[in-house]
């Protein structure tokens, strides 16, 4: 994870910072001060420590990851040479920025729909920036969400294209079973009612009910119910779940809620490098 952000940085400066350098002395050293311009949660904040460390600048973390934070809260305060703090200070921003939009996003939804439903779990899903996935799946626990895979090797996930390579919901539960270590759960991805049953009667794990609306998926629920297949199952919603309609999708009674619209959707919180 480090090296990553390394690279941005060094992806960034170029050949060199030419404003700073035509500009600040080379040994003069400075203080500054990471502030909040807005009220959100600070994510990212350990990674930007070391990151600084690794420049050999000082720092001293007023808040932690999971924190809140309100207008004019100082997050961090740094000292060290001049032109590397002005050389760092975009990356640094926009990193910091970028993760804790996201774990404030996860943080204010999971308020909203656990008003109505109080069990719900809130996941973020692989819709994250190819690079940053590490950062942003670990932005959204911090905002109190549920990661789900952060990669492919986490668990099975059987999804439309499986199934039809495979031929059937049933064939591609029981060859999935058959070819996984026990450590691993089954989720298949289904989009009726029919697909639903059969993946429970071949033995999902969990369920996952894709681009339903609220009133089918409460219909599919209620079929597995009577039939007596859904306790010993996780049923997840997914798809053309957004702000303004996850309240509804969380009265369904599903177990989990997983919308890619908190990570690949979530506005950056706005935060500032000031110096003393």
């Amino acid at each position: 994870m480090r090296d990553i952000l390394k690279q941005m940085v060094y992806e960034d400066i170029g050949f060199e910072d030419i404003t700073s350098n035509a500009l600040i002395p080379k040994d003069l050293e400075t203080k500054g001060i990471l502030i909040a311009k807005e009220k959100g949660i600070i994510s990212g904040i350990d990674v930007v420590a070391d990151l600084l460390n690794e420049f050999k600048i000082k720092s001293k973390v007023k808040k932690y990851d999971g924190d809140s934070v309100k207008v004019n809260d100082i997050i961090m305060e740094i000292k060290g040479n001049a032109r590397t703090i002005l050389s760092l200070e975009r990356t640094v921003l926009n990193f910091l920025m970028r993760m804790s939009g996201i774990a404030t996003l996860t943080f204010n939804t999971i308020g909203k729909i656990r008003e109505v439903n109080k069990n719900i779990i809130l996941a973020g899903t692989r819709k994250t920036t190819p690079g940053l996935q590490i950062f942003e799946k670990n932005a959204v626990k911090v905002g109190g969400g549920d990661t789900h895979r952060f990669r492919l090797d986490d668990s099975v996930l059987i999804k439309d294209n499986h199934v039809a390579i495979v031929g059937s919901i049933k064939d591609a539960v029981i060859i999935a079973k058959n070819n996984v270590s026990f450590t691993k759960k089954i989720e298949i991805e289904v989009e009726d009612e029919k697909g639903a049953l059969d993946a429970a009667k071949a033995g999902a794990d969990i369920i996952m009910l894709d681009n339903m609306n609220p009133e089918e998926i409460k219909h599919v629920i209620s079929a597995l119910e009577s039939r007596n297949l859904r306790d010993n199952i996780l049923i997840e919603i997914s798809g053309g779940i957004k702000p303004e309609n996850i309240v509804e999708y969380a009265k369904t009674n599903a177990d989990i809620i997983s919308t890619g619209y908190i990570t690949h959707s979530a506005r950056s919180l706005d935060l500032s490098l000031e110096i003393l």
